[in-house]
Parts: structure tokens; sequence; C-alpha cells
């Protein structure tokens, strides 16, 4: 299965391992499957880093390349046709980071793996639950 870390997954895979359920941990941690992460996902962290929303020892930039560079997941590309289904998923939100994950799932056939109950919702997008 292809699997695309929300950013919270994602942060929550270094900084908060707890967080995630057993089910989807057996999921991300299955060799079978391939890990991905769309480079909104890095904007935002950096983001809610710079804003102090989540706490890190070191400089924004350093630990993203650092998490990077561990190599358990691959970049999905950010292309035009995800810009355009970004805005024609059915959100309730305008979270513009959620709606590109939204999109880059769908355009390219990944499930989401997310906590977050408006993508949970989105029926037109396949998802994996935090649960």
């Amino acid at each position: 299965m292809n699997i695309l870390l929300d950013t919270h997954i994602w942060l929550w895979s270094f900084l908060e391992k707890h967080r995630i359920k057993k089910g989807l941990a057996a999921a991300l941690e299955d060799p079978e499957n391939q890990l991905w992460l769309s480079p909104v996902s890095v904007w935002e962290a950096t983001v809610l880093f710079q804003k102090g929303n989540i706490q890190i020892a070191s400089d924004p930039a350093i630990w993203v390349r650092q998490a990077l560079a561990k190599g358990f997941v691959v970049e999905a590309a950010l292309t035009h046709e995800i810009a355009l289904h970004s805005r024609l998923i059915e959100l309730p939100h305008e979270d513009p980071a959620d709606r590109f994950l939204a999109a880059t799932a769908l355009v390219n056939g990944f499930t989401l793996a997310t906590a977050d109950k408006h993508l949970l919702n989105c029926r037109i997008v396949e998802t994996l639950p935090n649960r």
C-alpha cells in the first residue's frame, strides 16, 4: 500500500510516537507499504515550529533536513493536477495544507494516514485512521 502521511502523523513519528495507535503503527512499520510525504507537510511543519506550536531543540530547517535524511519516506510530487484538485475537493474548511494533502492522495491513489476528522470524513479520499 502507498501511504501518504498527514503532517501530524509524520511529526508524531519522531516527536510523540505514543500518539500513533497500534493499528496505524503496524501499517507504517510494514515493509510492504511505501510511505510518502508531501512537500506541503515540510512547509506546514516549519510553520508550526516557527510559531512555537511545536517545540524542538534545533533550528526548524536543520530538524526537517535531519528527519528527511532518515529516509523512511519518499517525496510525493506537488503537481499542477494536485493544485487543481485541491480546490475541487469538498472539505468543510479552507485549510490549504489539508486540501493539498487530500488532493495528493486522490491524484496519486495514495491512502492518507491521518487523525484529522475533516480528512477522515472526506469520502473521495481513501484514509487510514489513527485508531
